[in-house]
């Protein structure tokens, strides 16, 4: 109703050692770098992802076509926050739809901060991601590892950390405003951001800061130095809602850059 995903298949099976787990299929593997333990007491690890040639997965906003990536810590030991980070991920038109993520191989850091820094952490992680290359099937892998109160630094986990976004300053963004109004199934939004050109075709994603909102694939166009990003959304439960402005999250994904916009006024 609200999308169609593209799957013909249900759960897969796993294998998986101390950290390294990889579908039955062997279309995709994820295991754990380690990293370092930070002068603050915090760790940086990462999880690495890798598939196959021709195949791909997706970001933390998937667009219609693609499926929410999932992952959980349960069972982890000396953890307490943990903080994801999710590298500039790629366009794919699928089908006449637009998808969002990376192909072959993506390196997710993760920063945690332990319950006793001075002591050994296990990460515990089950990921629920899709894989898509013809079709799209969902694939549950677990992988598990020691992080041990020092480490070494890691060039892969340091690169990804640097492949982020640019924020709002760097990226020399202006005003940001939203209007808002109502649709026979919820809200019509349409932000407007006063930005430089990232380079190239511009493609906004824009996420509600609410699991249970569900938001369409946004149109964007440009207006010389001014954005335009317009989009609708409505309840997963199809009832009456309440947007909170500065909740919302605008990614700007251009040729030359990614931008990362948190909120808006009215």
């Amino acid at each position: 109703m609200i999308r169609t995903t593209l799957m013909t298949a249900v759960s897969l099976c796993f294998m998986a050692t101390q950290s390294l787990a990889q579908s039955y299929d062997q279309v995709v593997q994820a295991e754990v770098l380690q990293g370092w333990r930070n002068a603050d007491g915090t760790h940086t690890a990462a999880l690495k992802i890798s598939l196959n040639p021709g195949w791909k997965t997706y970001w933390r906003a998937p667009g219609d076509a693609g499926i929410p990536p999932r992952i959980t810590w349960r069972g982890s030991r000396n953890m307490d926050d943990v903080e994801l980070s999710w590298p500039t991920p790629e366009v794919f038109d699928q089908n006449g739809m637009r998808s969002v993520g990376y192909s072959q191989e993506v390196i997710l850091p993760v920063k945690i901060a332990p319950q006793n820094p001075g002591k050994t952490m296990t990460l515990k992680a089950q990921l629920e991601i899709g894989v898509c290359r013809d079709i799209c099937v969902p694939q549950t892998l677990r992988i598990k590892a020691e992080l041990p109160p020092v480490g070494k630094p890691d060039g892969r986990i340091a690169a990804a950390l640097n492949d982020q976004p640019l924020s709002q300053k760097d990226a020399h963004v202006g005003t940001v405003t939203c209007r808002v109004s109502p649709t026979a199934d919820g809200l019509r939004l349409r932000a407007t951001i006063q930005m430089p050109h990232a380079g190239g075709r511009e493609v906004a994603v824009i996420e509600a800061g609410d699991p249970h909102i569900w938001v369409a694939e946004a149109t964007t166009t440009r207006q010389g130095n001014t954005l335009i990003a317009e989009t609708e959304m409505m309840h997963v439960d199809e009832t009456p809602f309440i947007l909170d402005r500065s909740g919302l999250r605008f990614t700007v994904l251009g040729a030359a850059h990614a931008v990362d916009i948190r909120g808006c006024s009215g």
